[in-house]
């Protein structure tokens, strides 16, 4: 019991610190530190991709427990930057238009 509320209190006080620092932390990278981070860090998944204009790709990354998604754009000159990013996300099923 006295390991669980200790859990909990651990946790509560650690929650306004992981709220805020998700827009703190938004920022360009190397490309390569940039998916090691989603992927090893936040454990998202790259769900689609698409080419904006020769110098550049758009990303949508999910992280399927929580729902939070983020649009990472990458340049050419091997630069990503998180520009927008958000919460709930739910995959559309593909079908008839």
């Amino acid at each position: 019991m006295r390991t669980r509320s200790r859990l909990i209190v651990a946790v509560s006080l650690a929650l306004p610190t992981l709220a805020s620092a998700k827009m703190e932390d938004v920022s360009c990278d190397d490309s390569a530190r940039m998916t090691n981070m989603l992927t090893e860090v936040l454990g998202a998944e790259r769900q689609g991709i698409g080419l904006r204009d020769p110098e550049t790709m758009l990303e949508v990354w999910v992280t399927r427990k929580s729902g939070d998604w983020m649009i990472v754009q990458n340049y050419a000159n091997g630069t990503s930057c998180i520009v927008a990013m958000g919460e709930h996300w739910e995959a559309a099923e593909t079908g008839p238009a």
